[in-house]
């Protein structure tokens, strides 16, 4: 690895190489790599005016466009740290997450601004830059720093220096600020351009919010490192996606597995799309149903290789070109895993236990939160509450978590098995299972379903499906049919919002 290398370097190194290239698509926009490095660099230094010092947090809350890749690169290009937030927090949230990273500077789009009243008038030194805003007192249109000619911004900033903290969802608790270095950053940027064999020549569809890490990483950092391309959606829209696909040749593209199963639905009723471009296709976030995979072969010729990793530690992304329907693939080259039961002990081959991860992916701790840190960073190792088994070529296989598992007398039942077993039925699209409390058996599974378009069934009929498939213990006893499952921004299903 290239010493004293920021991640702002990848952008000036394709900017110099490939200053004519078109670096992102955007609707009717197009920006060339020398423009998106001149527009950086003017941020920067509008930042530092602003008084953004080294290590600083600025807090980010956009949706996809090209502006946010214009401030991330800014916030690192002036030493800053950048912390991303979801378009989708309430206004508490926000709150607690700029209180707990002491954020000084926020950056907006004008039509979010309402959801930030409460905190302008209890934070009264929060300056907010907005875009498409005007200037008022603590008010800074974006337009006024991206516009405004600026020198060369050269700051010295190492490898181990904080890039980014990144807020966990928090489903225990509040929220947690994951830092992580330049350093890790670059390491998992090269590390996932060999494994997924990204290309510069590939063009690149971005859809998961660039909010999270998957998306940063797959959709941004990659394809600028290589002085590659992308085209950003603002939102997933089954139709959109399959059109661009079509229109602009898509190579590579990332989603969660809903975002697959949803594409599938809208190809079975319209035969028009032309998704014969597609390379390279990775799903993350959540077990992808096999079901899915096997469609996509089958019928597309498409590999569709999932990856692992909860955003402090990501581990493990499957090779395109030895793909394993069901598994994560074998472990990052450069990361170290070990698989373990309660006792801490390591698992033999083919068993289950927790992952845990060691390496230059694994965060550097959480913001604020020693013993959180210490906790979760046992031993030199990052312990993932994912349950998992390895079999003989090392790759990794997900059961599920290990707060998800449900315990029917005694008995162990992990929700992704019943949901596999789901994924298969004609007319099921999308299943989800929890456990819920029971006073004969302790706990039972809950399934909740999403019918394909169209179809029409009684909940009793996926229970008796499940019985033909699985053993009675591990058999959903309740079945509820929903419209729509609960998501996250990157479609990942919500359990907490299931009961």
């Amino acid at each position: 690895m290239e010493q004293n290398m920021s991640i702002d370097k990848f952008l000036c190194k394709s900017a110099q190489v490939l200053p004519n290239k078109v670096v992102i698509h955007y609707e009717n926009e197009m920006i060339t790599y020398s423009q998106l490095d001149k527009e950086v660099n003017n941020l920067a230094q509008g930042l530092i005016d602003l008084g953004l010092k080294a290590s600083d947090k600025v807090a980010v809350i956009l949706e996809n466009c090209p502006d946010f890749v214009r401030i991330y690169f800014a916030i690192l290009r002036a030493a800053g740290t950048v912390v991303p937030l979801n378009p989708l927090y309430k206004e508490d949230e926000i709150q607690y997450i700029i209180n707990d990273a002491n954020i000084k500077l926020l950056v907006i789009d004008q039509e979010l601004l309402p959801k930030i009243n409460k905190i302008r008038a209890v934070i009264s030194d929060l300056k907010i830059i907005v875009i498409g805003g005007t200037k008022e007192k603590n008010i800074i249109p974006f337009a006024d720093l991206l516009n405004k000619e600026a020198d060369p911004v050269e700051m010295n900033v190492e490898e181990n220096d904080l890039a980014a903290c990144l807020y966990t969802s928090g489903t225990s608790g509040s929220p947690k600020g994951a830092l992580f270095s330049h350093g890790n950053l670059m390491f998992l940027t090269k590390a996932c351009i060999t494994r997924m064999d990204l290309r510069i020549e590939d063009y690149n569809l971005c859809v998961i919010p660039l909010s999270h890490i998957f998306s940063q990483l797959t959709n941004m950092l990659m394809p600028i490192f290589l002085g590659g391309n992308v085209t950003i959606l603002p939102r997933f829209i089954p139709s959109a996606v399959l059109n661009e696909i079509a229109v602009k040749n898509i190579s590579f593209f990332c989603g969660a597995p809903a975002m697959y199963s949803s594409l599938l639905a809208v190809l079975s009723q319209d035969q028009n799309y032309n998704i014969s471009s597609l390379r390279i296709c990775i799903s993350g976030g959540a077990p992808l149903p096999l079901e899915v995979t096997k469609v996509f072969m089958e019928k597309y010729g498409i590999t569709l290789t999932e990856g692992s990793g909860p955003t402090e530690a990501i581990s493990c992304v499957g090779r395109p070109e030895a793909n394993k329907p069901g598994s994560v693939g074998p472990v990052l080259e450069g990361v170290k895993i070990k698989i373990v039961n309660e006792n801490d002990q390591e698992v033999p081959q083919g068993e289950i236990g927790e992952l845990c991860v060691q390496g230059p992916s694994v965060m550097q701790g959480y913001l604020n939160l020693p013993e959180a840190t210490a906790e979760a960073l046992r031993g030199g190792w990052f312990y993932t509450g994912d349950l998992v088994k390895m079999d003989e070529d090392g790759y990794v296989f997900i059961i599920g978590r290990k707060k998800d598992m449900i315990l029917v007398g005694g008995m162990s039942v992990y929700p992704s098995e019943i949901e596999q077993c789901l994924s298969y039925h004609p007319l099921i699209l999308e299943a989800a299972v929890i456990g819920i409390p029971d006073k004969d058996r302790g706990e039972i599974a809950k399934a909740f379903i999403v019918l394909k378009p169209g179809a029409t069934a009684e909940p009793k009929e996926f229970i008796l499906y499940c019985r033909k498939h699985l053993a009675n213990f591990k058999c959903p006893r309740q079945v509820v049919i929903l419209d729509s499952l609960p998501k996250s921004p990157i479609g990942k299903v919500d359990k907490k919002q299931l009961g």
